[in-house]
């Protein structure tokens, strides 16, 4: 049964339930409830539209606002109301979501009881990442779990300086980051390391030779969310060091229009020569920095699940695959995790941040 007749099948109600809608009429059983009424409820709710909720399930609006009528009469609730331009959620939808992904999580795993065939899985990966993992890894990933899997399609948000909630609440599977949130339900593995450098364009400006001209030459940095840099912005206030900054930008990815075509330096992950600042001129930092280590991160739920391992394990085959393709530009670390918060790992085992309670 395809996606779309499911979501019209369950649209049909009782003969003697059906009441306008919009409006809390007959209730249904519960017994009613199936997981593609689930899935249309967190997909209403996170994209805050019928119609978004509507190209992000593939089915008709029709087909979601029956939905949405099915749901109400089981639950007793509205659900969703207008707010200006779109709808918003009641407080038990809200409550709610969190029981619903954990409920799909159920009904998947009780599917693949019997282990799972990848050529045979119809599902989509929710992947946060920020653009310089962006870039380089869920590209060839896509084409690795498309080709192993057809029926498998990645939805991608911006992970920015990521919270527990991300992976609690909002029906992430993955974040690629090297900012593991801290929480005792949330693991972590550590992908790669990578030394910073700086990039310049050689027709406007040379680069800094020593720690005295690269402190005094003018810089472009990131600050995401408008108000958080990155590791490295954070390590030389630690040191008590200061740079000119003459802007900055919500990504790496921007870095580029900026430097290109000014006087100005940037210092980021060498690794960004192979993507958004290719073309740019790199020189080595002239001084010892930490790297930049990236992780990643998923939730309890998602640790023992096959078809979330089988996802880990194609991301630790991408990026030895990059890492190969940069020419040892960064470093593999995938096999010997380690948490940013502790000084060290246990070889081969995904990690939980030591500043929190341990589970056996």
């Amino acid at each position: 049964m395809s996606f779309m007749n499911a979501f019209d099948r369950s649209a049909r109600a009782p003969r003697g339930a059906r009441g306008q809608e919009g409006t809390v009429s007959t209730l249904l059983d519960p017994l009613d409830l199936d997981g593609h009424l689930l899935e249309l409820l967190l997909a209403v709710l996170e994209e805050g539209s019928v119609t978004r909720a509507a190209e992000r399930l593939g089915v008709t609006q029709s087909a979601v606002s029956h939905g949405l009528v099915r749901l109400r009469r089981i639950c007793g609730d509205e659900l969703f109301v207008k707010s200006g331009r779109g709808i918003a959620p009641t407080a038990l939808a809200a409550e709610l979501a969190g029981r619903a992904r954990q409920l799909i999580d159920d009904l998947r795993a009780f599917g693949r009881a019997a282990g799972f065939d990848p050529a045979r899985l119809v599902q989509t990966f929710t992947i946060a990442a920020n653009d310089l993992q962006r870039d380089l890894l869920l590209p060839p990933l896509l084409r690795r779990l498309r080709a192993a899997a057809p029926g498998v399609t990645l939805r991608v948000l911006p992970s920015n300086a990521p919270q527990p909630s991300l992976l609690r609440d909002e029906g992430c599977h993955l974040v690629v980051t090297p900012r593991p949130p801290q929480g005792s339900d949330i693991f972590q593995k550590r992908l790669f390391e990578d030394r910073h450098v700086v990039f310049y364009d050689p027709a406007h400006t040379q680069p800094p030779r020593t720690q005295a001209a690269w402190l005094a030459a003018e810089h472009v940095s990131v600050l995401y969310d408008g108000r958080r840099g990155l590791h490295f912005d954070e390590w030389l206030l630690s040191e008590g060091l200061q740079r000119p900054l003459v802007a900055a930008v919500p990504g790496m990815a921007a870095l580029a229009s900026l430097v290109r075509g000014g006087p100005w330096i940037a210092t980021a992950p060498s690794l960004l020569a192979e993507g958004a600042l290719r073309g740019l001129g790199v020189a080595e930092l002239p001084f010892a920095a930490p790297p930049l280590r990236m992780y990643a991160v998923w939730h309890l739920r998602h640790q023992a699940d096959p078809v979330m391992r089988w996802l880990r394990a194609e991301l630790e085959a991408v990026v030895t695959e990059v890492l190969a393709r940069a020419g040892g530009a960064a470093s593999n670390t995938a096999t010997t995790p380690r948490v940013a918060s502790s000084r060290s790992g246990t070889p081969g085992r995904p990690t939980r941040p030591r500043s929190t309670r341990r589970h056996p």
